[in-house]
């Protein structure tokens, strides 16, 4: 699988009012910690994205819950799921549909905050779909690619948030790096704040 310029992802992402915090997988929980408000659900990594993260030093922050109720889900204002796949021409991520919730988890919250391994993030679309096909034909995988918070004029003016969270941040693990690398959100202050001009693709 061909990777991407981590550079061309961050400024798509930039363009969609997504913030970018980046840092080496045993800095995950920290940096989740950082982008996630209160209360924050969540899928255990390895469960909601590729099976690497299963066995990586990547964690949550043990106050995201991770089996979450329906009343849990709602009340939500966070949701935290890994992505399977970056594309970095367009700033979109692939959040697959499973049986712990990834979907609902990254849709029905305000903010929802995603973890990218730099390894997963490919140039293009054509490079995204070598890698879907032969999970939709073979795994008959269902994968929505979310790029930015959700916007919609159907009912006049923009609106955010309508058929998906409001914001976006995204985790990006470094390759490479070594686990005493201090964590360092890119946009220096930690916060993840609201995004005003996004569009969201709920594919």
């Amino acid at each position: 699988m061909a990777t991407a310029d981590t550079s061309t992802f961050r400024g798509r992402l930039d363009d969609f009012g997504v913030t970018v915090s980046e840092g080496p997988p045993a800095a995950c929980a920290s940096l989740i910690d950082d982008a996630a408000g209160d209360p924050a659900v969540g899928v255990p990594l390895g469960e909601s994205g590729p099976d690497a993260l299963e066995g990586s030093a990547a964690s949550l922050p043990e106050r995201v819950a991770t089996d979450p109720t329906t009343a849990d889900l709602r009340a939500a204002h966070t949701g935290v799921t890994a992505a399977s796949l970056g594309i970095a021409s367009y700033g979109s991520v692939a959040v697959e549909a499973d049986a712990r919730g990834t979907e609902p988890v990254s849709l029905f919250v305000d903010r929802h905050v995603v973890v990218l391994r730099e390894a997963d993030l490919v140039p293009d679309v054509p490079d995204a779909f070598a890698w879907l096909g032969p999970r939709a034909r073979d795994e008959s995988t269902d994968v929505v690619f979310a790029t930015g918070p959700s916007a919609t004029a159907d009912m006049g003016g923009l609106v955010h948030g309508a058929h998906g969270p409001k914001e976006v941040h995204v985790v990006l693990l470094r390759d490479g790096d070594g686990d005493s690398d201090a964590p360092g959100p890119a946009d220096g202050d930690g916060d993840a704040p609201g995004s005003t001009d996004g569009t969201g693709v709920d594919g």
